[in-house]
């Protein structure tokens, strides 16, 4: 055996999960992603899902995809840099601007690029990149490829934060670098605050919307239009891969950011571009969240409830008030039994385990989507108050 081989072999962590009957990962669904999937051939309700608009598996949507299909084809075949720039790309960078509410947009073929792509060039070596400790793994890839100082704030600590602008130099550039939701725990960040911060210490700020669109602000639009920050915030990331229903990702920004961007970003420049069924997808998205908003209210309706359920239970839930609910376990072993109960009893949810978070912070991630019925939630709160009884986590 060659030494890398022999090296990577000693990583058994699976094949131990397996043999004990317990392993989580990559369970097969055989059917579209709604409320309930097909797994194994029984059907189990989907409280995994990031798609919060519900709109996975809207016929309108599909009929949009395959309609672009059928004018463009499967693929593009280059990146947007050189021939993989169609007009349909054009008419969603134009329509997610207007959407957002700023100058303009670029799409990449994925929301993890646009992230890693972003944060990695916009600034120099004697520049500033200042995040949040519990950023997306696509933030911290991207800071972690820029040549710049780097400096982390604790979790949403306002305080830490200005402590860590306090030690960049004035005239340089200083970026702030946040999830809006994030993504585990389901907190928001203090968007209003950070704007402030960086008024008061000349920097710029990048909020990630991955999770906040489709959930906050009009028509779904974030939290940085939640909170009547969007013009303050210099660059708003978001994908399509959650509630636009599709794939990609895009940063919204001024024109000046964007066309360093289109000439720097090597995960732009040198990936793909997006589908054409991709992005006729998100573009009808857009549209159905705008003319529905039903979706949105009811998915706070549904929020609501599940967290006052679950507070009721007795469980541990964190400082969430989104769709996104944390049900801290604080073992790995006995979460990975309680996901593996809770899928036999009709029920799917993502385990978080080490080394994403820490042993003591593991926790069951359950999400909702705008077309959930008070019902599945309902049985869903029935089965999993049944199993963390069972593991002596609640009375």
């Amino acid at each position: 055996m060659k030494l890398l081989q022999a090296k990577l072999a000693k990583y058994t962590a699976p094949q131990q999960a397996k043999a004990a009957g317990v392993y989580p990962y990559f369970r097969a669904i055989s059917s579209e992603q709604d409320p309930e999937v097909i797994m194994n051939g029984k059907k189990v309700l989907m409280f995994g899902s990031n798609c919060y608009s519900g709109l996975v598996n809207d016929p309108r949507i599909k009929e949009a995809a395959i309609e672009a299909t059928k004018k463009y084809g499967t693929g593009c075949a280059g990146s947007p840099f050189l021939n993989g720039t169609l007009d349909i790309h054009k008419q969603l960078e134009a329509r997610i601007a207007e959407y957002i509410g700023k100058e303009d947009v670029m799409i990449y073929s994925t929301g993890f690029e646009v992230n890693l792509g972003v944060v990695s060039c916009l600034t120099g070596r004697e520049d500033y990149i200042i995040w949040d400790e519990q950023d997306h793994a696509s933030i911290i890839e991207g800071r972690r490829l820029s040549f710049s100082q780097q400096f982390k704030y604790k979790h949403n600590d306002m305080e830490s934060l200005e402590q860590q602008l306090q030690r960049c130099k004035p005239d340089k550039v200083k970026l702030i670098v946040t999830d809006g939701v994030f993504s585990m725990e389901g907190d928001v960040a203090n968007v209003p605050e950070i704007v402030r911060l960086a008024k008061q210490y000349n920097a710029a700020v990048m909020v990630d919307e991955a999770h906040g669109i489709g959930v906050f602000g009009k028509g779904g639009r974030g939290t940085c239009n939640h909170f009547g920050c969007t013009d303050d915030v210099d660059l708003i990331m978001g994908t399509f891969s959650k509630s636009f229903a599709s794939l990609g990702g895009f940063i919204a920004t001024d024109k000046e950011i964007t066309n360093y961007l289109r000439h720097h970003s090597r995960s732009y420049i040198f990936t793909a571009s997006i589908t054409p069924a991709s992005t006729a997808a998100a573009l009808k998205a857009i549209d159905i969240m705008i003319e529905e908003p039903w979706r949105q209210e009811h998915l706070w309706e549904l929020t609501n409830y599940a967290l006052e359920g679950f507070r009721n239970m007795g469980i541990e839930i964190g400082n969430t008030s989104t769709p996104i609910i944390p049900l801290f376990v604080r073992d790995d072993y006995k979460t990975y039994h309680i996901t593996r109960d809770l899928l036999e009893d009709g029920i799917f949810v993502n385990p978080v385990v080490s080394p994403a978070v820490a042993p003591t912070d593991t926790l069951i991630r359950f999400s909702l989507m705008a077309t959930h019925t008070k019902e599945q939630v309902t049985t869903a709160l029935e089965k999993i108050q049944k199993v963390f009884r069972k593991y002596e986590l609640i009375n």
